[in-house]
């Protein structure tokens, strides 16, 4: 499932990936795949951005904002006509970004 176009934190660098594919195997929506050795995003865009790339990359070559994300907060709210709730305001709660 995509989310919103272009608001995934999702960053990799690729230089510090050793090709070690836990990304791969841990991503539940496909994220990721191996190419030339090496890690690469397939599609930003299906991140929901659950951080498990993240803690299983003991390179540090995955950096992602985990958390609920923006992206899923308003998919819900659409889904059920509440207002989006993301917790990415300072106080923990309001509305998404």
């Amino acid at each position: 499932m995509k989310y919103l176009a272009n608001v995934a934190t999702l960053r990799l660098d690729v230089e510090k990936c050793t090709g070690c594919r836990r990304c791969v195997e841990v991503c539940p929506h496909g994220v990721f795949e191996m190419k030339d050795k090496r890690a690469r995003i397939v599609d930003k865009d299906l991140c929901m951005e659950c951080g498990a790339c993240e803690k299983n990359c003991e390179y540090g070559a995955i950096r992602v904002d985990a958390g609920v994300g923006c992206a899923a907060a308003i998919i819900y709210g659409i889904l059920t006509g509440k207002e989006p709730q993301c917790g990415c305001e300072p106080s923990g709660g309001g509305t998404c970004c």
